[in-house]
């Protein structure tokens, strides 16, 4: 009686075929001269089934709509187990692979690989090529962070400068009226429909080309051909573990870049493509006002028209790679240009905002501090804004660190938003604030005063004086007294207060006026002891003369 396996294995042999199939392309016949150069086309095609899994890994907890992407993203990363490092094995992925595939098509085009018949194998790759850079292209816009959106309306305005097509392609990929929803859905139905089933036709086609007509052997061979097993597997499996090894260090030591959240009313933000579109974004600069077009269409359409047509231009018979030497000059050409671009790029990138980097003011500086200004600290204290937002340095939040940001909103746009987040900026997760009018009043004022030079002020101010200053503007002191120089004279100034009176003489004055100040217009106020300890401990800690607060 045969043994259970011999009888499944015949049994899948007869119904699939599947054990002759792989015995076929394992005991392949390939050239002698094969070797170490023909394994990156392998290391492509296996960081190209990486990207499909952790993709799908990531789907599972992505919501695919503007604002839930940020959100549900940060729940990857914060929350979902190795679900960070799941999305730094994703993004990472993308780059190595573009890294893959140029090396793949770089090594065929210098050994002349792509001459008859192999001319529609090369033009497959480097159809391969663009549809992975399309994934790149794509998947930018699905983190929903600032810097994908603005990245976004850029490549989309680009797209919209081609002679004729322009507004048709505008259309087709949802931006013609701006960036939104549309765009959103049409970008997501790309990256994990659309570009994955033709990629995946694609690489069949390829690798069923590459198995009709071979691996192209060396000019000139003469030594007998050898198996596919087990040398070149083995440099196969090598390259591909090497890949490997280099994917995890990035997802586990270098974070996938993540900014807030996308902020269509952020005119001022200055968006940046992925490193390897830099050389295209520099070369921009070259073609100021109208001849635009001429960078950002007609050179990438030319490129992509001559690696189409190498195996139709170049007919000749192959020679020795070191007599190849219009196709090394060409290379040597490429790399030298793309890296000088892209160095060129990365030298002239504005610097990321981020807090002072030297000593914060001195801690008495919260003294000069306009009570409303004071205020408005504790407001945003109270309403737990620290959780998405820094005032000086510190990691990265959801939101903008507040006192870098690049544009600044008026006091008008800051208060509908606090009223109203989502309404003001579209998928902003941010809750409505719990503040009345007065209140937002005081938030938006600090907002508008702080800078990185002076944040430290607020940061520095003791809980005693941000109490009193917030129980100070809520009972409108300042329309009958000045602080620090702002307010009405109806009342005395209290710079310097606690030289005129002791502390138990103010703590009587708040409980009854008249009975101080005979002829006094001051209404009487009932604090708390504790709200009274706070309210008299500020204004007591005020300097003696008003001076101007911190710039």
């Amino acid at each position: 009686m045969k043994p259970f396996k011999q009888v499944l294995g015949e049994w899948l042999e007869q119904r699939t075929g599947a054990g002759t199939a792989i015995r076929n392309l394992l005991y392949e016949d390939i050239p002698a001269s094969a070797g170490w150069r023909q394994v990156f086309g392998g290391v492509a095609l296996f960081l190209f089934l990486a990207q499909g899994f952790t993709g799908i890994l990531l789907a599972l907890n992505y919501a695919a709509t503007p604002g839930d992407a940020f959100n549900s993203l940060t729940y990857i990363i914060t929350e979902v187990p190795a679900g960070r490092l799941i999305r730094g094995l994703h993004h990472w992925g993308a780059s190595i692979m573009i890294v893959a595939v140029v090396l793949h098509m770089t090594q065929v085009f210098l050994y002349g690989a792509y001459k008859k018949p192999r001319e529609v194998t090369w033009m497959a790759g480097t159809l391969l090529l663009l549809l992975t850079l399309g994934f790149g292209l794509t998947g930018y816009l699905l983190p929903w962070d600032n810097r994908a959106y603005w990245g976004t309306v850029v490549t989309t305005q680009i797209a919209g400068q081609a002679p004729v097509l322009g507004p048709y392609v505008e259309r087709l990929l949802g931006s013609d009226g701006g960036v939104g929803v549309v765009t959103f859905a049409r970008f997501f139905g790309l990256h994990v429909l659309v570009l994955p089933a033709f990629t995946a036709l694609l690489i069949m086609l390829h690798v069923h080309l590459v198995c009709r007509h071979g691996v192209a052997p060396a000019p000139e061979e003469t030594g007998p051909p050898k198996t596919f097993f087990p040398g070149q597997a083995w440099k196969d499996v090598t390259a591909v573990f090497a890949a490997c090894v280099i994917l995890f260090m990035m997802a586990l030591f270098v974070q996938a870049p993540l900014d807030r959240l996308a902020d269509p009313t952020d005119t001022g933000y200055i968006p940046r493509p992925d490193w390897y579109f830099l050389f295209l974004f520099e070369t921009l600069k070259f073609f100021p006002g109208p001849l635009e077009p001429v960078g950002s269409i007609l050179l990438p359409t030319l490129a992509v028209a001559a690696l189409f047509l190498v195996p139709f231009v170049d007919r000749r018979q192959a020679t020795r790679l070191t007599q190849r030497t219009v196709a090394l000059g060409v290379v040597v050409l490429a790399a030298v240009g793309w890296a000088s671009l892209t160095a060129a790029a990365v030298k002239t990138a504005p610097q990321a905002a981020q807090g002072p980097k030297a000593s914060l003011p001195p801690a008495a500086d919260w003294r000069q501090l306009l009570p409303a200004e004071l205020a408005g600290y504790g407001y945003f204290q109270q309403e737990n804004c620290s959780l998405c937002h820094n005032l000086s340095e510190g990691p990265t939040k959801r939101g903008p660190n507040l006192a870098t940001v690049g544009t600044r909103k008026s006091a008008t746009w800051m208060i509908a938003h606090f009223k109203n987040p989502s309404q003001v900026i579209p998928g902003s997760n941010m809750p409505p604030t719990d503040l009345n009018d007065s209140q937002l009043n005081a938030l938006a004022g600090f907002l508008l005063r702080l800078t990185p030079s002076n944040a430290g002020a607020w940061t520095a101010a003791p809980p005693f004086a941000v109490k009193g200053a917030q129980i100070y503007d809520a009972k409108g002191c300042g329309k009958c007294h000045k602080v620090n120089g702002v307010g009405m004279e109806l009342g005395p100034p209290l710079n310097g207060v606690s030289s005129r009176h002791p502390r138990k003489w103010v703590e009587k004055h708040f409980a009854d006026p008249a009975a101080l100040s005979p002829g006094s217009i001051m209404p009487p106020f009932k604090f708390s002891p504790r709200d009274m300890d706070a309210l008299v401990s500020y204004l007591f800690s005020l300097p003696e003369t008003p001076r101007p607060g911190p710039k």
